[in-house]
């Protein structure tokens, strides 16, 4: 099906949204929807709870959280949990996106689970990368670790109003010292920092015209189309390597073989490198029985 479609897709904007747990990344998500839907735009928001390692089940609360956008005729917010996937990026998100592009959506936001490696997931499958950060916390960019810095196309300081105002501001030229050091300009693109708050809509609107302007830069000059092109090239190895880790555990001998070598290597019977080697020339020497 994702085949069939792959000509209707493309033309949407894609921004990754990431951050801390208590930034506020619904709350600007539904500002930001919703002005983008008063400018005429579809917006799609796909949200990727965590799931518990214990039950494996997760809130799926963003539709509550975003009552507003959640309403709108022209938004879709669809919720997904995280599972078991590296990065706390659920395994179908990628063909999610394609299908809210097909389905006419002009703008994608993926908002991820915010904690480990899910921001350089979702910076792998979206054209920018925003992370927000909330002020008043202490020494902020102590906080954040080096390679989320450098991976954000936008910070976006989010609760810049009321007692925090100052602090915002404080936080907003901070980052943007931090960007100059941490971070070359990427594809001619400069990142900065800018304050919002999300519950009067102050900044939301510069929020949204950086991006469409970084959007824009990356569209003439090419790196557009070279980005999404050695993103699909990591989509390709990813599944891959997932079909590998699925065949070995639902092939019922290839599932033996592995529980024996599993063993041999908690036991130190074998090294795990010798054990793997061996288990995939077993894949691939015989087809799988299912």
């Amino acid at each position: 099906m994702i085949d069939t479609i792959l000509p209707a897709t493309g033309d949407a904007v894609r921004i990754g949204i990431s951050g801390a747990p208590g930034a506020g990344k619904s709350t600007f998500i539904e500002a930001f929807g919703m002005l983008e839907v008063e400018r005429g735009r579809r917006v799609a928001v796909l949200a990727v709870d965590p799931s518990s390692r214990v039950s494996g089940g997760s809130i799926l609360g963003d539709k509550t959280r975003m009552d507003r956008l959640a309403r709108e005729p022209d938004a879709f917010i669809r919720p997904s949990p995280a599972g078991t996937t590296l990065g706390g990026i659920a395994r179908r998100s990628r063909e999610v996106l394609l299908l809210c592009e097909a389905a006419g959506f002009d703008l994608v936001l993926v908002e991820t689970v915010g904690v480990g490696q899910s921001e350089l997931a979702v910076a792998d499958m979206t054209d920018l990368f925003v992370l927000l950060v909330s002020p008043g916390t202490g020494d902020e960019l102590q906080g954040i670790k080096r390679g989320i810095m450098e991976l954000a196309d936008l910070v976006v300081v989010t609760k810049a109003d009321g007692d925090l105002a100052d602090a915002a501001n404080r936080s907003v030229a901070d980052h943007r010292r931090a960007l100059r050091l941490l971070r070359s300009p990427r594809d001619g693109l400069e990142p900065t920092a800018l304050a919002v708050s999300s519950t009067t809509g102050d900044g939301i609107v510069d929020v949204a015209d950086r991006i469409d302007h970084d959007h824009d830069v990356l569209a003439r000059s090419g790196a557009l189309l070279a980005n999404r092109a050695e993103q699909h090239r990591s989509w390709f190895w990813t599944e891959i390597t997932a079909g590998v880790t699925t065949m070995l555990h639902t092939d019922p001998v290839l599932a033996a073989r592995l529980s024996d070598a599993e063993a041999a290597v908690v036991d130190h019977r074998r090294s795990p490198a010798s054990a793997a080697r061996e288990l995939l020339a077993d894949l691939f020497a015989s087809p799988p029985t299912s």
